[in-house]
């Protein structure tokens, strides 16, 4: 009896030297990984104790971490591709158009009658806008199908909306636009600088596309830095509030206008930013919103 309670001890040591061992090993899988995804390397997982099914899970483990690091250079290799085939047919598109506007210019110049002078005119207008619709369509699908990665810093809201809409006096003066702009001192938002700028771009094209009279322009501060583009609706125009992020969407069909690619731009730009973009229409005025996250300390 004696020898088998010996027997059974042994065993019994033996089996939780074992597990303590299959536990040091699983710890040691765990910190691999761990590191692995802190330090974005590509190591395998390596094993120091040698067991048959350990073995197979490390080897499931790495043919799996080698499946993603493969999808992972495929989606490169086709984003670079993508980014070629952008650049490339965006050339081919804008070349013909600038062409275009060019002999648009010298027919103006020449010895034209009032009516054919206004036909170069509206000419040249549809010109001008299909050159926004390829702008904006290479924008959104650069930022659609390619992982555009924003570089947060604390921006002033406030002084940054001052400076794009300093920029764009011209385009509101010649929209029969006026601008009353108001800011609470120091609004700072962590965001990507540049697609900050390109928000307060396309927000400022949309108000000269489809806003009349007065925009109203508020940046304030709450849990989130806002930005917000109040103006009234231009007669005629009944824009769906809750459609008009969508792509390529216009409140008149008939109209080749391309407000809805612009502000779906908007939408994607504050979306990767942390923040949100939403509208309202109330008492005939449209108002756009934009929220970002905040960085005052």
């Amino acid at each position: 009896m004696t020898i088998v309670i010996g027997v059974l001890c042994i065993l019994l040591a033996g089996a939780g030297i074992y597990i303590a061992l299959l536990q040091w090993q699983l710890r040691h899988i765990n910190r691999q990984l761990q590191k692995r995804l802190s330090e974005h390397t590509r190591q395998m997982v390596s094993l120091e104790l040698f067991d048959r099914r350990l073995n197979a899970l490390a080897a499931n483990i790495n043919n799996c971490l080698q499946a993603e690091e493969t999808l992972r250079l495929q989606g490169a290799r086709e984003e670079k591709q993508f980014r070629e085939m952008i650049a490339n047919l965006s050339h081919d598109l804008r070349t013909p158009l600038t062409a275009v506007k060019g002999y648009q210019q010298l027919l103006s110049k020449s010895g034209l009658t009032p009516q054919q002078q206004e036909k170069v005119r509206v000419a040249q207008k549809h010109a001008e806008q299909l050159g926004q619709l390829i702008e904006h369509f290479f924008e959104y699908a650069c930022l659609l199908y390619t992982e555009v990665r924003p570089q947060p810093e604390r921006i002033n809201l406030g002084n940054l909306a001052a400076e794009c809409l300093a920029d764009s006096v011209s385009v509101f003066e010649e929209n029969g636009l006026a601008v009353q702009f108001d800011t609470e001192p120091a609004v700072f938002a962590l965001a990507d600088r540049e697609m900050v700028v390109r928000i307060l771009q396309n927000l400022i094209r949309n108000c000269a596309q489809h806003a009349g009279g007065v925009v109203e322009v508020h940046i304030r501060q709450d849990r989130c830095a806002m930005l917000s583009f109040r103006n009234r609706i231009k007669e005629g125009a009944e824009p769906d509030a809750a459609r008009l992020f969508e792509r390529f969407y216009t409140a008149d069909p008939a109209r080749a206008r391309s407000g809805g690619l612009g502000l779906a731009i908007v939408k994607l730009l504050a979306e990767r930013n942390g923040g949100q973009a939403g509208t309202s229409i109330r008492n005939g005025a449209l108002e756009i919103e934009v929220t970002l996250p905040n960085a005052n300390t």
